[in-house]
């Protein structure tokens, strides 16, 4: 059975609305094979990344950058998990307030130093996540966990 790793920080109520349909989107009982661990940001260890097939991470966009609980997550795992998990896929989804690059051009900069290859186009909202935001979400769970199947 392959197992989908989440990481996320979520201390908003806009990151949870994100966090609670990506869950829901991977765990979708039309995807099999696939178990979901989730993990906040400042509790996984390199240990959980190692023992994943693949990633999904999420944070808010703070001060122009991904969350320091995310950078912290990164900061602890880049060494101990750098050879081992190279070509693994993952996704991820950033909120922010006005803008996200900053969290976006951060994240893509680390997993492309680990070697990770994204299974999904980012999900990135601004403001209040409405309908098709939360829907997009779903999707990007969906979408990460049934790639483990293949």
């Amino acid at each position: 059975m392959a197992t989908l790793l989440i990481v996320h920080h979520t201390p908003s109520p806009n990151c949870q609305a994100m966090f609670e349909a990506v869950v829901q989107g991977a765990t979708a009982p039309e995807i099999e094979g696939v178990r979901v661990v989730r993990r906040a940001a400042l509790a996984a260890t390199a240990s959980d990344v190692l023992a994943a097939d693949g990633y999904l991470l999420g944070t808010p966009a703070n001060l122009g950058y991904m969350s320091g609980a995310l950078k912290h997550f990164f900061d602890q795992v880049y060494y101990p998990c750098l050879d081992t998990t190279r070509g693994r896929p993952f996704a991820y989804y950033v909120h922010g307030g006005n803008d996200v690059t900053g969290a976006v051009r951060g994240i893509e900069a680390i997993s492309t130093g680990l070697g990770w290859r994204r299974a999904a186009d980012p999900v990135t909202v601004t403001g209040e996540p409405g309908k098709t935001d939360v829907q997009a979400c779903w999707e990007l769970g969906a979408t990460t966990a049934a790639g483990l199947t293949q």
